[in-house]
């Protein structure tokens, strides 16, 4: 019988009960080794440096729309490509240690990201309370617990914290108020990210991300790359801008396209990208989390392509091919 393989290993942004967390188990098999980081770029560098075989890293909020560090880390560096997608809700809950009452709170610890989807709450119940910003959803909740045991010479430098509710439990806190986030349809989109290897299979409801740089000083180089998408019925469902950081405007496209690289509107639009373009990373062809199958126009599905290219060879071949 041969031996078992090893247990993957997976690095996510900690410490437990992140979104992070609930986003990697979502695709974490049983046995799985859990690596916590301090950070996105910890996480995806685990992978670079081989301590981590898969990261879950966000990617996008409804809140914030890209995660920068996410995107950056991807853009840039040794290859990684993204295998899956997950969807987490998002909600917070004000925590603090016991014997903490709402109006104690002064300064509140939160990531940056959370404190922007909870502003007008704080606003309307906590007028001029300051932001400690913190690394992760959790890691406030942690200190506070720590706290909670340590001499009043180590006292924190905030009063209460936003947490994820299961947190509240996990690090025995009491929550001062819950469902304070200020849109309560809001999600948080995760990846799964890993080396590169053989794509994914294609499912009929996927995405293709893609890190494009444009040619300097060319009139027109954006409508000419967003062309090499349109012209092939290719809908993208994310764009965003980022500085490619060697000098002022010069940026970098992050894009999601609607479909699979074994599709052949999108194998179309990378080809044409990749002559018009002096820079394509690609970044993975993966199953949509929502599982939404996108609109194929006509003359854009895999048999126009196909027959269109048959009717051009017979025409070099000096065939009289059907109008």
């Amino acid at each position: 019988m041969p031996p078992a393989a090893p247990a993957l290993r997976y690095a996510y942004l900690g410490p437990a009960g992140t979104f992070t967390e609930a986003a990697l188990q979502q695709v974490a098999e049983p046995g799985a080794v859990l690596l916590p980081q301090t950070d996105v770029g910890s996480a995806i560098a685990a992978v670079r440096a081989g301590g981590a075989d898969r990261a879950v890293v966000a990617i996008e909020s409804t809140a914030e729309g890209g995660v920068t560090a996410t995107l950056d880390a991807l853009a840039a560096g040794d290859p990684l490509v993204i295998l899956r997608e997950m969807l987490v809700p998002v909600q917070f809950t004000l925590a603090a240690r016991a014997g903490t009452a709402l109006g104690d709170v002064r300064r509140v610890s939160a990531h940056p990201h959370a404190w922007v989807q909870c502003r007008r709450w704080l606003a309307t119940h906590l007028p001029g309370a300051q932001h400690v910003p913190a690394t992760s959803n959790t890691a406030p909740a942690a200190l506070l617990a720590e706290e909670a045991r340590a001499p009043e010479a180590t006292r924190l430098a905030f009063d209460a914290a936003l947490v994820p509710p299961a947190a509240v439990e996990t690090y025995g806190l009491v929550p001062l108020a819950g469902d304070v986030a200020d849109n309560p349809s809001a999600v948080t989109r995760f990846v799964l990210v890993g080396p590169p290897g053989a794509v994914p299979p294609p499912t009929g409801a996927d995405k293709t991300t893609l890190v494009v740089h444009l040619p300097d000083n060319e009139a027109g180089a954006l409508l000419a790359m967003l062309e090499q998408f349109a012209v092939r019925g290719v809908n993208l469902s994310r764009i965003e801008s980022r500085p490619i950081g060697d000098a002022l405007g010069r940026y970098s496209f992050s894009i999601d396209a609607e479909g699979h690289l074994t599709d052949e509107r999108v194998g179309e639009a990378l080809m044409g990208l990749h002559r018009r373009c002096p820079y394509v990373r690609f970044l993975g062809s993966y199953p949509r989390a929502d599982a939404l199958a996108p609109t194929v126009h006509t003359g854009t599905s895999d048999e126009d392509f196909v027959t269109a290219r048959a009717w051009l060879r017979l025409l070099r071949a000096g065939g009289t091919p059907p109008a």
